[in-house]
């Protein structure tokens, strides 16, 4: 640490620097813009960072050592010196058999962990014969209509062998439930099966819309999984909790650190309002972000939601468990930047997205192919997605050192007034009576659309430069393969769940359906009770109507 005396002369030399060198280059000369800022109403830049930035921070408190309180340079002592993170590219085909053979095909490629897409039916919990669903079947991801597609999905790919995310929220029980029923087909101990599912709904109500119930009873079921998973699936994964959703919505990065982190503490607190012991489900909760494109914010921002998460568990959970405080975190590059205009500009940004990700400690990461803005991504751009992190691990040396950009006095500087910005949120929130409130009041959603109009106005006047796009544009349009999901196959899956209820005992689902009704009526757990019906091939909607039958649908402001 710099003495008092030090820092006083530093300052006195930039001074003298700013006056002497600086300002008659910028008279002279100018600058490229008249304001520097990391991102849309994000941290002002200044031109130079020095000692005399970063004379408030105590290394110990602040920043500290991998693996150890407070976590702001990882939460693993040895981060990728031991293991690297997760290759978890995102996948999911219109069907359950393209999707197998498309994980198949990753595995082979050499990814580490597997990243379930389910179609647009399957996350609002309607089969693909449901009116609701005509037209969309297949078309974002998978369509899993019963345990059958589950079981056609990871036929061939033992489960107590790979970890599984799947992106699934309203009926994250269900589609959990699914793959619980297939480990238990293959005699895997319940115990070894390693994952994630997203299942955060409040992020839902907030940026995506792909919500079924009202929020108390879908708190209610995101409890019940906790507190089932916490006896059965220690190794799970309960939840992700996603920022990345709330920022491609619009937010700025401290909104994306105080939103996530807000719906992560309404979660606790409805855990524990539920009666279950924080140390005990904590350990489980896990995080989502996004990537942008600014490199050094996003490293910055990674830091500072680890330290806050650390401190938020300590103040206001007293936890007692190290586990418990530790942010541990997906990350995926930032499908809202990748542009239909000069579509090989898309991995150029992916890989920088890429490199923040693991300069900032991220666990596992999805690296975007360059055809998202269009569509499902082809072979060929998933196999360059997943080489550009291979390329990033094997060859970069950016996971040779833990936490490489810790004490770079702008970096730290950033991750402090990232914190402040995001504490201060978190205070407003608490002011308004909590995140809950503050969602179904539409506060949150509004601050994020304000940014959202802002950048957007940015963009269209010329003031944010976007490349290939509002800048250094041609005439030539890129011809690009596009991965299409047809009718035939949308129908071929229609029959396929046909074919699965003729076959079923009607009455076992039957009964099984009037049980889970009973428990959702009651104050039971929902898991044992959906798993049971799962297993007798109820459908994915026939679960889903069953809850909507006792718990209603979420209806906006009403």
């Amino acid at each position: 640490m710099f003495e008092q005396e030090d820092l006083d002369e530093i300052r006195s030399a930039k001074e003298e620097w700013e006056a002497e060198s600086y300002a008659p280059t910028v008279d002279r000369f100018g600058e490229r813009k008249e304001e520097f800022t990391t991102d849309t109403e994000g941290q002002a830049v200044d031109p130079l960072y020095t000692p005399a930035d970063v004379a408030d921070i105590d290394y110990e408190e602040d920043v500290g050592f991998p693996g150890e309180d407070p976590y702001t340079r990882g939460v693993y002592p040895t981060m990728y010196r031991g293991r690297l993170w997760t290759m978890r590219q995102y996948a999911g085909m219109g069907t359950a058999a393209e999707t197998n053979e498309r994980f198949n095909y990753l595995l082979d490629q050499g990814q580490t962990g597997l990243s379930m897409a389910f179609d647009l039916p399957t996350q609002m919990g309607h089969d693909s014969d449901d009116p609701m669903s005509a037209g969309e079947v297949g078309k974002t991801g998978v369509a899993i209509d019963s345990l059958a597609d589950m079981e056609t999905v990871f036929d061939g790919i033992p489960l107590d062998e790979v970890s599984t995310s799947m992106t699934i929220n309203a009926p994250a029980s269900v589609l959990l439930a699914m793959y619980i029923a297939v480990g238990d087909q293959q005699g895997v101990d319940r115990e070894e099966l390693r994952g994630t599912i997203q299942n955060d709904i409040l992020k839902e109500y907030i940026a995506r819309n792909t919500y079924i119930y009202p929020p108390e009873p879908s708190m209610r079921i995101i409890t019940d999984i906790f507190d089932f998973c916490a006896a059965e699936t220690p190794n799970f994964n309960t939840i992700s909790i996603s920022g990345y959703h709330i920022r491609e919505a619009g937010s700025t990065a401290a909104q994306e650190i105080a939103f996530t982190l807000a719906d992560g503490i309404a979660y606790v607190e409805a855990a524990i309002d539920a009666g279950l012991d924080v140390d005990e489900f904590a350990p489980q909760l896990s995080f989502f972000f996004a990537s942008y494109n600014n490199i050094l914010e996003e490293v910055a921002k990674f830091r500072a939601a680890r330290r806050m998460w650390a401190k938020i568990m300590e103040d206001r959970f007293d936890t007692d468990n190290p586990k418990s405080k530790q942010l541990k975190f997906h990350t995926q590059t930032a499908g809202s930047t990748l542009t239909a205009q000069q579509i090989e500009n898309n991995v150029v940004r992916v890989a920088y997205q890429a490199l923040a990700a693991v300069l900032g400690g991220t666990q596992s990461l999805h690296t975007n192919g360059k055809d998202e803005a269009l569509s499902i991504p082809t072979e060929k751009s998933v196999r360059t997605a997943l080489r550009t992190q291979q390329i990033l691990a094997h060859e970069s040396g950016a996971a040779d050192t833990i936490d490489p950009l810790g004490g770079s006095y702008y970096v730290e500087s950033l991750t402090d007034d990232l914190e402040d910005e995001a504490f201060d949120i978190l205070d407003e929130i608490d002011d308004r009576g909590g995140m809950r409130k503050s969602i179904e009041n539409q506060w949150v959603q509004r601050q994020i659309q304000d940014v959202a109009f802002e950048r957007q106005r940015e963009q269209e006047e010329g003031e944010r430069i976007i490349v290939g796009v509002n800048e250094f544009t041609t005439d030539e349009e890129d011809e690009v393969d596009i991965e299409e999901v047809s009718e035939e196959e949308e129908r071929k899956q229609k029959q396929n769940l046909e074919a699965v209820r003729a076959e079923r005992d009607d009455e076992a689902v039957e009964a099984e359906l009037a049980a889970l009704k009973e428990a959702a009526e009651g104050e039971e757990n929902l898991m044992p009770y959906i798993i049971d019906a799962v297993k007798v091939y109820a459908t994915t909607g026939e679960i889903c109507d069953a809850l909507r039958d006792v718990f209603g649908e979420y209806q906006p402001g009403i």
